[in-house]
């Protein structure tokens, strides 16, 4: 089992690559930088790059509405190259509430976009003259939709590798199941080692049957806020704004993938009451909402011989790179503890 945290920064990243340098001596294995609506990812991933020695750089997540299948297979290669190697491409869907928001994007066949998004950006960082012809994406545009001067390319560049990992976040039957037949890896949220077989079992099932061997294992990333000590209470309490964030705020009522994900764990009241309350303005009152036993699943948090049981039990459901926010006087410390744990 590898070991990664996501760049954590409230406004200064540069601050924030200090210490990512400190938790790759440590032991770190990778460092995902999130993108959302705040800084792009990969300014950041190239600042890292440049920061960093040994540790993969993965975003976590590009989605695939703001940038063209060629610009992404662009990016990955740019970073990859700079990096030596070290480049992890985390692709996603997003949400409407981004993509629509945000980005002025309408949010049509997330499905379908991603696979072919996928299959784009292989085939570019190969070198391969871009054709393609889906329901997404057209390469070259036709005449009838541009100016018929549009010609099929390659990438003008020799990439440092012609396959960059591609991670694809996904949560819903569907999206696992095409994450566990294309992707190199899967990053998952909220996961929960209990609550993992009974959501995704089936979807991972039917898509590994159709998985080509060339792919190799799927890489699952999974983990939470880790605490070691006696004081669960108060180190569970930290991980609620996140959840009450995303299971109340992160879309609408009836268009919340990470509410879904919730209810289908079998906290559907639960869910329900911290989307009511989040929605409502009340977020103090969401976040005291969110079940204590939702927490304790789907964090590592308590004294050491617990943590290190949470961590067996995340191998034991499928993780291969425990995603990991230390919480602790001394975060390097703790990343270095837990990387004996997890070897």
């Amino acid at each position: 089992m590898q070991l990664s945290t996501i760049l954590s920064y409230s406004g200064d990243p540069r601050a924030a690559a200090d210490q990512v340098a400190a938790l790759e001596a440590a032991g770190l294995d990778t460092i995902w930088v999130a993108e959302a609506y705040g800084f792009d990812s990969p300014t950041l991933m190239g600042y890292l790059a440049a920061r960093t020695e040994r540790v993969r750089i993965g975003s976590a997540i590009l989605n695939v509405y703001s940038r063209t299948p060629t610009l992404l297979a662009q990016t990955a290669a740019g970073l990859d190259n700079v990096s030596g190697g070290r480049a992890v491409l985390g692709l996603g869907a997003s949400g409407p509430q981004v993509v629509e928001g945000w980005h002025g994007m309408p949010y049509d066949r997330p499905l379908g976009r991603t696979r072919e998004a996928i299959e784009i950006v292989r085939s570019a960082l190969r070198r391969e003259v871009v054709r393609h012809d889906g329901r997404s994406f057209t390469l070259p545009l036709p005449a009838d939709q541009g100016t018929g001067l549009g010609k099929p390319l390659k990438m003008l560049t020799h990439p440092e590798r012609s396959s960059v990992p591609v991670y694809v976040a996904a949560l819903g039957p569907r999206s696992v199941e095409s994450t566990a037949e294309i992707a190199d890896g899967w990053l998952p949220f909220l996961f929960s080692p209990e609550g993992a077989a009974g959501v995704w079992g089936d979807a991972l099932a039917a898509g590994f049957a159709r998985r080509s061997a060339d792919l190799g294992p799927l890489q699952v990333v999974g983990g939470g806020l880790v605490a070691v000590g006696d004081d669960v209470e108060d180190r569970l309490d930290l991980a609620r704004p996140h959840a009450a964030l995303y299971i109340g705020g992160m879309g609408a009522k009836g268009k919340n993938f990470y509410h879904q994900l919730a209810c289908q764990y079998g906290f559907e009241a639960e869910a329900d009451q911290v989307q009511e309350l989040f929605l409502a303005g009340k977020k103090r009152e969401a976040e005291a909402a969110v079940p204590r036993a939702l927490l304790e699943q789907t964090n590592l948090v308590g004294p050491e011989g617990h943590v290190r049981e949470r961590i067996e039990a995340y191998r034991e459901a499928g993780v291969t790179d425990l995603q990991v926010l230390p919480v602790d006087e001394d975060p390097v410390g703790l990343v270095r503890r837990l990387k004996e744990w997890v070897a």
